[in-house]
């Protein structure tokens, strides 16, 4: 059975919440430390319109895309920040290209100019799969994070659609 790239259901909020957490606890590639509760995703999965994608295979979730917005006010509605977030064993398999072609397609469709992407320093290898489908490089802001006691870099990149 091929992985199924879908919208998220509110039912679906427990294996992304579980996803996003299993990041929060356990790397730097986010500077959160909140996790995440089902609850407030189901809420947003069920008010806010804009795409929140999920890929799932056999009933089980191994990843999600989606996109926010990068800053407030109207002159910054076609800019949107996203996030994508896979699971270890699901990386390396094409899934994240997958994943971003369909945000991207939907973003388009919404009349989103340019994708932002926010990536860790402690996460290289998001640098080089954002670089692979097309996003550059636009900014570094040196020490901006901090978590577990260390102070991190956020890497800006971006892509027009």
């Amino acid at each position: 059975m091929p992985v199924e790239i879908r919208q998220a259901q509110p039912r679906d909020a427990t294996g992304i919440a579980r996803i996003a957490n299993s990041m929060i606890r356990e790397t730097l590639f986010t500077f959160t430390t909140r996790e995440r509760r089902p609850e407030e995703i189901a809420l947003r999965l069920r008010e806010d319109p804009r795409p929140f994608l999920v890929a799932e295979l056999d009933g089980r979730l191994l990843g999600f895309a989606t996109y926010g917005d990068f800053r407030t006010g109207p002159g910054y509605r076609h800019t949107q920040e996203h996030s994508i977030q896979l699971l270890p064993d699901a990386q390396g398999h094409g899934l994240g290209r997958a994943l971003m072609a369909k945000l991207e397609d939907a973003a388009r469709a919404r009349e989103v100019h340019v994708l932002v992407a926010g990536i860790s320093s402690a996460n290289p290898k998001a640098v080089g799969f954002h670089s692979a489908i097309g996003f550059t490089q636009t900014g570094l802001m040196s020490q901006v994070g901090r978590k577990w006691d260390q102070w991190l870099d956020l890497i800006l990149m971006q892509k027009q659609l």
